[in-house]
């Protein structure tokens, strides 16, 4: 973990709004990661929805986690403040084992 004042994680971020399910739903083939969401696409509902949802899976409060670019947009960039960098992937890795929380995919 990086100490309160260390740098900010950012993650490239593509949001599917609408979706059954909360939770990874893979990774892009340029790395980023794809996250489904229930809550539509409308008046930052789906922002706030992956937001919960990242803090959550990270172990965050939701403070700690923002949207700094793509608000109005499904791809995203977000900044993480209390982990540092092999710390998030390390609890994201952890979090999509975990059964009916999501699957990992190749390229879509």
């Amino acid at each position: 973990m990086t100490p309160a004042g260390g740098p900010p994680v950012r993650l490239a971020i593509r949001v599917q709004p609408g979706a059954r399910r909360t939770g990874l739903a893979g990774r892009l083939s340029d790395g980023t990661l794809k996250v489904a969401v229930t809550a539509p696409p409308e008046d930052g509902r789906a922002n706030a929805a992956l937001v919960e949802w990242l803090a959550e899976a990270l172990g965050l409060r939701p403070r700690q986690v923002r949207v700094v670019r793509g608000a109005a947009s499904r791809s995203k960039t977000i900044e993480i403040e209390g982990l540092d960098e092999d710390e998030v992937s390390k609890r994201l890795g952890a979090h999509v084992a975990r059964p009916g929380r999501g699957k990992s995919t190749d390229g879509q």
